[in-house]
């Protein structure tokens, strides 16, 4: 009989360590077929489906859902039901149950190594004694006694799902019991009998009625951290600029469906980015980061395009989007767009920007001061492009004259925030103004006269 092969949590990219079991496909005593989808696992990026690496029956489950643990892990196993020993046929979770009852010697270590399972994995507590992080931070955050808490995990291990359900249970606000709040099995909570220790006659009672908070999602929570640490970190400066959109809509109207012949959807996206980086290429700048040592000069540009998903919003990287065409760059726009959506980049895709752009044009807005991506020098926000009136000289640029006209051109607001750590106004306005002159005088060799 084969020896079950092991499930193991993948090392998501070279900034991931450690994932979170989200959600278990099937159960144990399922039939799968290989690279079918086994389970989902969170990081603090994404969230990646995680296939079989082998046909068979999921025999067992080693870590449920909720639970963090580091990459190279052993999440379960898969294999055949039955076996056949020196003692007769037995079950395949039998023979694991016998496995793990038995004394460890030098050459059962040596087959726990051969089949995938690091040593540090093998020496984790199990049952109630293990809690993962994720439970631990909600059980602190409320205010949790864990012994309180049924767990209906593997042999017995709390998970995300127990806690959350025990919170609502309790009618639990900011960590007080819920007044007349009840247990899992019906009776009265006592909050002085239940946690003796805590102060609750100092604290108001909340409304029974009271909505009970919705925990964050590691994605959600991943996106209050980085955008508190950005505004923490650095001193936000925004300048904006108007830009006529003329030549780059009729560009567009010329090329899109010859573009689409190419199975390419030409947006006005990858315009914004090609002209960012022609601009910093010219102002370095603002391609640098900040260090207490000195500025850090990214020598590559590679540029984070924000994306709204239902859950939250990613920023998928376009690497060296200064060595691509336009071709080029409306490609990798629309393909990290859509697999984005679909929840199916890796980690490596998120990571590694240099500077940030945000469409929050898509929606109507015309203006915004996005929240620069921490450890950048600053972000682009591009706004609606709409129809306005504007003046047209035909002399003086500031003083009237009879040959000025008032004509109706594709305008746009771009808001550049920036790091004033990095960057002085004189240094940002030149990077903006470098970007306006791009999408103003736009044509078929813009990018390659810019390189």
């Amino acid at each position: 009989m084969p020896i079950p092969i092991p499930i193991i949590m993948p090392k998501l990219g070279e900034t991931v360590v450690d994932g979170t079991v989200a959600r278990w496909h099937k159960q144990p005593g399922a039939r799968v077929e290989k690279l079918e989808p086994l389970l989902d696992i969170s990081t603090d990026k994404i969230d990646t489906e995680i296939p079989a690496p082998a046909a068979g029956t999921l025999l067992e489950i080693l870590v449920g859902e909720g639970e963090t643990v580091d990459a190279g892990t052993v999440l379960g196993y898969i294999g055949e039901r039955e076996v056949t020993t020196d003692d007769g046929p037995q079950t395949a979770d039998r023979r694991l149950q016998t496995a793990e009852s038995r004394p460890q010697t030098a050459d059962s270590t040596q087959q726990t190594a051969d089949r995938g399972q690091p040593e540090e994995a093998a020496e984790k507590p199990r049952g109630r004694a293990f809690i993962s992080p994720v439970v631990a931070r909600i059980a602190e955050e409320h205010a949790l006694d864990l012994a309180q808490i049924e767990g209906t995990g593997l042999h017995g291990r709390i998970t995300k799902k127990d806690v959350l359900a025990h919170i609502g249970d309790r009618g639990l606000g900011t960590g007080d019991w819920g007044l007349g709040g009840r247990d899992k099995h019906g009776s009265a909570a006592d909050p002085i009998a239940q946690s003796p220790n805590r102060a609750i006659a100092q604290s108001p009672i909340p409304d029974p009625q009271s909505p009970v908070p919705n925990p964050l999602s590691s994605m959600r929570r991943a996106i209050a951290d980085h955008m508190t640490r950005s505004v923490r970190n650095a001193p936000h400066v925004a300048t904006i600029h108007e830009v006529d959109m003329t030549a780059v809509v009729r560009h567009r109207e010329d090329h899109k469906a010859a573009f689409a012949q190419r199975g390419i959807r030409l947006t006005f996206t990858p315009y914004f980015v090609a002209a960012v980086a022609a601009a910093l290429r010219a102002v370095p700048a603002a391609n640098s980061r900040f260090s207490e040592d000195g500025l850090i000069l990214n020598r590559r540009i590679h540029i984070g395009v924000a994306v709204a998903v239902d859950d939250g919003l990613l920023v998928p990287v376009i690497h060296d989007a200064d060595e691509r065409n336009l071709a080029g760059l409306a490609r990798a726009v629309n393909d990290l767009a859509e697999r984005s959506r679909r929840g199916q980049l890796s980690p490596d895709e998120l990571s590694g920007g240099t500077f940030t752009i945000t469409n929050h044009g898509v929606g109507g807005s015309l203006l915004a001061t996005p929240i620069i991506n921490d450890g950048q020098a600053g972000i682009l926000g591009i706004g609606a492009i709409v129809k306005r009136p504007a003046v047209r000289s035909g002399g003086h640029p500031l003083l009237p004259s009879a040959d000025d006209a008032i004509v109706i051109r594709p305008m746009c607001y771009l808001s550049f925030s920036f790091d004033h750590r990095v960057l002085d106004g004189a240094e940002a306005d030149e990077f903006v103004g470098k970007i306006k002159a791009v999408l103003e005088n736009w044509t078929d060799h813009s990018i390659t006269s810019n390189q």
